[in-house]
């Protein structure tokens, strides 16, 4: 009896709070047995292996795990332990660290509920649904068994809340990039881009993380009506960058100087003497202004206009009304197209004077013969 109780006085006095360490010994369906150094095993309810919901002890445990644990509850026969409580410290303590320095650190979601997602960072922490992405995700079971980078939010030890966020860790790698992207681009610079938005006054175009503007006015040489006559969204164009404002994160982008412009190589699609069809675009005091090729008009003198004298131009020409010009000059580098109606009238005129006297002299010749035949008779 008396050596009976000198071993068990070799037995340390255990403490409830204290932590220590112990050698799995044996793993059933919900607890777990773990030798301590005790006179008997202690035991880990499977409530305390983790701060995540768990079916079986074994899913998380094996035989042979070395643990550090937290003593429960401490009776003659039984010694309850708890290793949730001890990862619970250590992980209160980590993430408070994150918290304070804005840490990026990788979790796996363990859970999709209602609301959000669960990841196991030494506790149960959550994602509310809008603070997994920037964008609106509708299903979120593709991210079940998922790592994700993530940021401390919101810390509540009281309430045992944790509340993490990926979408910050993504926003802050955009703002990363947008900041590069503003530094490195400058005016004058040719990028590709993708349509991202289209709206009445233009459209927005990604130009590789962040978004520049290209205004209704810069899609075309030709006037556009609508935005989405010319471009749709998703697509690829290339675009000019024409401004940057870095302070407000501002990029002005154009097509149209992308693009060859109406006025170029004009002198070899357009030549003197040529008659044209065109549409009369505008009416001023001194002429018409007539489209001959898209983006590009050149005037009629109101002395040009007709062969007949007139006050003004909208005697005899309105707005939208299709007219032959003929192509009198040509200057590429004034972008100027001097242009006129009254000498295809002329020419007109003179064709058909030449046409008539060529009738009158057919049919003088003819005259002249039969009154020659008949006269001959008489003689």
């Amino acid at each position: 009896m008396d050596e009976m109780n000198n071993e068990v006085s070799e037995f340390k006095e255990l403490t409830v709070g204290e932590q220590v360490t112990g050698k799995v010994v044996k793993v059933e369906e919900k607890q777990v047995l773990v030798d301590i150094g005790y006179k008997v095993d202690g035991i880990v309810p499977i409530s305390e292996l983790s701060s995540l919901h768990i079916e079986k002890a074994a899913d998380v445990i094996s035989d042979g795990d070395e643990l550090v644990l937290q003593i429960k509850k401490v009776e003659d026969e039984e010694i309850i332990l708890s290793k949730r409580a001890v990862d619970a410290d250590k992980a209160w303590q980590d993430l408070q660290e994150k918290f304070n320095s804005g840490e990026v650190f990788e979790a796996t979601v363990k859970d999709v509920v209602k609301g959000g997602l669960v990841v196991d960072v030494g506790l149960r922490g959550f994602i509310p649904a809008s603070l997994v992405e920037a964008f609106y995700v509708e299903d979120f079971s593709d991210y079940l068994n998922k790592s994700l980078t993530l940021k401390v939010v919101e810390l509540d030890k009281e309430q045992n809340r944790v509340i993490l966020s990926h979408r910050a860790v993504v926003e802050a790698d955009e703002d990363a990039k947008k900041h590069e992207i503003l530094q490195s681009i400058g005016e004058g610079q040719v990028l590709e881009g993708k349509v991202q938005r289209i709206t009445n006054f233009g459209v927005f175009v990604d130009i590789g993380g962040i978004d520049g503007l290209v205004h209704i006015s810069q899609l075309s040489h030709q006037h556009v009506e609508q935005a989405s006559d010319v471009v749709s969204e998703g697509q690829d164009i290339k675009v000019k960058v024409l401004s940057v404002d870095r302070d407000n994160e501002r990029i002005s982008l154009s097509v149209k100087e992308t693009q060859p412009g109406p006025w170029d190589s004009i002198a070899s699609r357009v030549q003197p003497g040529e008659i044209v069809e065109g549409t009369v675009k505008r009416l001023v005091n001194f002429g018409a202004f007539v489209e001959i090729l898209p983006g590009v008009e050149g005037l009629v003198h109101i002395s040009q206009i007709s062969t007949e004298h007139i006050g003004t131009p909208q005697e005899v020409l309105t707005v939208g009304q299709n007219v032959q010009v003929k192509v009198l000059d040509v200057n590429e580098n004034e972008k100027r197209i001097s242009l006129s109606i009254k000498e295809i009238e002329m020419d007109q005129n003179q064709e058909e004077l030449k046409q008539y006297e060529k009738e009158e002299e057919h049919s003088g010749f003819q005259l002249g013969d039969m009154i020659g035949d008949k006269l001959d008779k008489y003689k």
